[in-house]
């Protein structure tokens, strides 16, 4: 490794920091597991830190892993620059905001990874509820959204998005239902395929159930489309048809009107994070990265 700005070896944070992770941990595997990384990159990082200082830092020769003389002298160092350093390059997003965006419901996953965020960053996350298919995103709203159901495909191209969670489905029944819905509205649990033939209420700008998600010849009727999920949730009240949400909708809201009913065999929906294929702001793709270690693998 060669010398790099004014003569200094030219190393970067993540070898400091997985120095530092090893000589906390004294163990090469526990390091690699609180980095999110495998232990032969950590391995490979630490070689290099130690190339570009021209000393060796750690003892391998026995079966715990020990500092030597120089790595202690660094070791001690780096607990004072390290968080100085950090608190310096916070400094530039301390009264930065960054807009995240969601249409009914914020996963309660989010709130974990946005204390994260602005721990990392001291950056500042600002909520914003659009009524829009990319919860904002499409309208420049917001800086990255959350999407649930399938991305638009013709929106597909300009954003770049990934799955963080699945959620299970609920019916939405009103409880004075009348027809063919009426037997519904009394049931605790219902199959996927018993909503075939009967009415449905859709939300057809953030919804995210749809005739076609069952088979031909077999699809429930539309009986009523809303623009929003108020609309939607209005129209299921009203006995208009009955409505399909995710089981997060259940959970935090409740309606005089409604009843949620558990469906058994229904296709999850997806929860996506999205930000902008081009031109993403820095922190929009700084929150898009640590979604890998700040979401719940339950969430």
């Amino acid at each position: 490794m060669v010398a790099g700005l004014l003569g200094l070896p030219d190393v970067e944070l993540r070898h400091l920091r997985g120095f530092v992770a090893v000589a906390d941990e004294r163990n090469f595997t526990h390091a690699a597991h609180r980095l999110g990384i495998g232990q032969p990159a950590l391995t490979r990082t630490v070689r290099a830190l130690e190339e570009a200082v021209g000393a060796r830092l750690l003892d391998r020769s026995t079966r715990h892993v020990a500092l030597t003389d120089a790595g202690q002298r660094l070791y001690a160092e780096l607990g004072v620059l390290l968080p100085r350093l950090g608190d310096a390059l916070r400094a530039p997003c301390r009264h930065a905001r960054l807009r995240l965006g969601f249409t009914s419901l914020l996963p309660l996953a989010c709130a974990g990874l946005s204390a994260a965020f602005e721990s990392a960053t001291g950056a500042r996350v600002r909520l914003v509820r659009r009524d829009t298919p990319l919860a904002g995103l499409d309208t420049g709203d917001c800086d990255v959204a959350v999407v649930r159901g399938e991305v638009p495909r013709d929106r597909r191209a300009e954003v770049r998005s990934k799955v963080v969670a699945h959620e299970a489905r609920v019916a939405v029944v009103a409880r004075g239902a009348a027809g063919a819905a009426a037997p519904v509205a009394r049931r605790r649990v219902l199959d996927w395929t018993e909503l075939a033939g009967l009415p449905l209420v859709v939300n057809t700008v953030t919804g995210t159930t749809h005739p076609e998600l069952w088979p031909a010849g077999r699809r429930p009727t539309l009986a009523c489309t809303s623009g929003n999920f108020d609309e939607w949730l209005e129209a299921g009240a009203a006995g208009h048809g009955v409505g399909v949400a995710p089981e997060s909708v259940a959970e935090r809201h409740t309606h005089p009107g409604i009843r949620f009913v558990r469906l058994k065999n229904a296709p999850p929906v997806a929860v996506h994070l999205a930000v902008p294929a081009r031109g993403a702001h820095p922190l929009a793709a700084q929150y898009y990265a640590m979604t890998s270690a700040n979401w719940p693998a339950s969430a």
